[in-house]
């Protein structure tokens, strides 16, 4: 089967990224809202980009009336926010908190979810998930016809749950994937939990 992107609605190229670009993993973005509430949004535009400095990438579309998205503006607005990598058994949550809703109102007055802070930076964390990064706006650029918001952020420090570390004999420290058991988004209403883990090292 062959696809020619140029023949497709900008919908069906969507459907057709989201299929075949796969698994992506979700930043489950906590941002500050400007009644000091919290809004909670997932999004699977999301990558590293640079490690010097650490910058991530979070693609952010627009709300069905064509206005920005709350991550956008409380981004855009104050600055710092928080990346959470959920893991498998948050994933009722993480959905919830994907719904639109009015700008202002807070995702987590309809989820079970409780924070807690983290050291030495303004925004709380998700009590429960393994990873949380503290992250500041590094720059948000407008690309595509609609269009997305690709915010750049800078990671200044990372809470990791000690459960899903370790070390090893030379006192290096390990992160293990299959505790932190990371959500991963396919397409549609599918999503994939964490499977076997293949390990291959890179020739000489």
């Amino acid at each position: 089967m062959h696809i020619d992107f140029a023949a497709l609605s900008a919908d069906q190229v969507y459907f057709t990224m989201i299929q075949t670009i796969i698994p992506r993993p979700i930043a489950w973005i906590l941002s500050q809202n400007e009644d000091a509430g919290f809004n909670l949004a997932p999004f699977s535009y999301f990558n590293a980009i640079c490690s010097e400095p650490p910058l991530v990438m979070v693609s952010v579309g627009k709300k069905p009336d064509g206005s920005f998205k709350d991550t956008r503006v409380n981004i855009e607005q104050r600055n710092d926010f928080v990346i959470h990598i959920a893991h498998q058994g948050q994933l009722a949550a993480l959905n919830e908190t994907s719904a639109t809703l009015p700008a202002g109102e807070s995702e987590l007055d309809r989820v079970d979810l409780q924070l807690a802070p983290i050291e030495g930076w303004s925004l709380p964390r998700i009590v429960g998930c393994p990873v949380a990064l503290a992250c500041s706006r590094h720059e948000i650029i407008e690309i595509g016809a609609v269009p997305q918001s690709l915010i750049l952020g800078r990671v200044h420090a990372a809470y990791v749950d000690d459960a899903v570390v370790s070390r090893d004999a030379k006192g290096r420290t390990k992160l293990h994937a299959e505790r932190i058991n990371p959500l991963g988004r396919l397409g549609g209403g599918e999503y994939v939990s964490f499977g076997e883990i293949l390990k291959a090292d890179r020739p000489a």
